[in-house]
């Protein structure tokens, strides 16, 4: 799953790598030494913090290797939860399949948190419909896992709670035992509630009040503004609300993106106090704006939702400058390393690999689309809880992005290649499984069409 990074010479990077692998030394010193900051960053301090151990700003690939190995040990117990008599053989050829054939390798070998979201959400799957085939000690760990990645990224925490939701509500239509869905809605809800303590007690100590996203960019303020009914509405009613947005009206051109990054756009080119300030009117100028124009931002929104839904290339990883000068703070001793690589280089042919993978997994769409109803009643409960987990955070992670922040490629490629880890899950098992075994699925099938 490491190839990228070994064909690229060092670990992909993302402009916001440079800040995770920064922030989590500047945070350590204010949790250990008591040493303030002026700054403390404003992505996630637990994925932060969870890489420093790795890198100790001196060398970049332990990260890459901690995420594949993280990211293998879930996939085995997925795989063996499924396929328990031909686990080894089953697991090498997905493994290698999604490795050469999706984003799967692409966004374990980048230092980012995305791929911790897909290992939740297999997690979730394995403590609530195949609890029975983990030990203890293997529970206890995947649970640590999941309490890290909850806190990985602000929307993991979102996707986790509905996925959550889902799992439950599977079991009841199911009519297990009350035991049974108590132990499940006890694990993964106790994992949600140690995540959420642990993000109010870390952010009340930085910042001298509980919070869940710390001092997170407003978002939801550049969506709305990309859309053109925040800005729309700013012009309208700007002498009414009196807001510090109001004063960067003509800057307001452009999608989320300029919004939020570029030194012309309302966030970017702002000064700290205005920053601070329109972060506090983010969701009073959301409520506002969806108050005064609800049906065209909803059409707007499931636009978004539904064109994210369908992007899914690798993400862009042109050369950047930017990075390239942030190494003499972050990691000094790579940089030369750094430059050296394909990415640095712009020579990491990703538009071909791109459009290898789109076509991939609509093949295996089309397979999954064509298969299903074929082998719908031989399906485990397990498989179909675990269809029924990958599909739904699919849908969800591009519902909750595209809505609520922007359309990206990184969005969709950093979750789509669990479709296709799907689909062959489900082959391999129709193919391994005994024809005459009698399936739980068929009894829950009959059971809901009695019902």
């Amino acid at each position: 799953m490491t190839w990228p990074a070994i064909y690229n010479g060092f670990p992909l990077l993302y402009p916001d790598s440079m800040t995770y692998l920064g922030d989590g030394s500047t945070l350590a010193r204010k949790i250990f030494l008591h040493q303030s900051s002026n700054y403390y960053g404003m992505r996630s301090f637990f994925y932060s913090l969870g890489i420093l151990p790795f890198h100790w700003n001196a060398i970049a690939w332990p990260i890459i290797a901690a995420q594949s190995i993280l990211t293998a040990y879930v996939l085995w117990l997925v795989v063996r939860s499924i396929l328990p008599q031909r686990t080894v053989s089953c697991y090498l050829i997905l493994i290698a399949g999604l490795s050469l054939l999706t984003s799967l390798s692409w966004y374990v070998s980048i230092i980012m948190p995305d791929i911790l979201g897909p290992v939740l959400y297999l997690i979730f799957y394995l403590l609530v419909f195949a609890r029975d085939t983990l030990s203890r000690a293997e529970r206890l760990t995947i649970s640590g896992i999941a309490c890290w990645a909850v806190t990985a990224h602000s929307t993991h925490m979102m996707l986790a709670a509905a996925l959550c939701v889902i799992l439950l509500l599977v079991l009841l239509l199911q009519r297990q035992q009350t035991r049974r869905v108590a132990r499940a809605a006890g694990e993964i809800g106790a994992i949600l509630a140690i995540a959420v303590v642990a993000q109010l007690t870390l952010y009340g100590y930085i910042y001298g009040k509980p919070s869940l996203n710390g001092e997170r960019p407003p978002y939801l303020m550049a969506r709305l503004i990309g859309d053109g009914t925040g800005g729309r509405f700013l012009e309208q009613h700007c002498g009414e609300v009196q807001w510090t947005i109001c004063g960067r009206v003509q800057t307001l051109a452009g999608d989320a993106d300029h919004f939020l990054w570029d030194a012309d756009g309302g966030w970017g080119g702002a000064s700290a106090v205005e920053q601070k300030e329109m972060q506090q009117e983010e969701m009073p100028f959301v409520l506002a704006t969806t108050r005064a124009y609800p049906g065209e931002q909803l059409s707007k929104s499931m636009m978004a939702f539904w064109r994210q839904l369908q992007t899914f290339g690798i993400e862009d990883l042109d050369p950047s400058t930017w990075v390239a000068n942030q190494f003499d703070e972050v990691l000094p001793a790579e940089r030369s390393h750094y430059l050296a690589s394909r990415q640095a280089r712009n020579a990491l042919h990703i538009e071909g690999f791109t459009a290898f993978q789109i076509w991939v997994v609509r093949v295996l769409l089309i397979m999954l689309v064509v298969l299903l109803p074929l082998v719908w009643r031989r399906l485990s409960m397990k498989l179909i809880g675990l269809s029924i987990a990958i599909v739904s955070m699919v849908i969800a992670n591009a519902f909750v992005t595209g809505t609520m922040s922007m359309v990206d490629e990184r969005y969709g490629s950093r979750v789509i290649w669990m479709l296709p880890f799907l689909t062959g899950l489900i082959v391999m098992d129709w193919f391994f499984r005994p024809k005459t075994q009698l399936n739980v699925g068929i009894t829950f099938q009959r059971s809901a069409r009695r019902r």
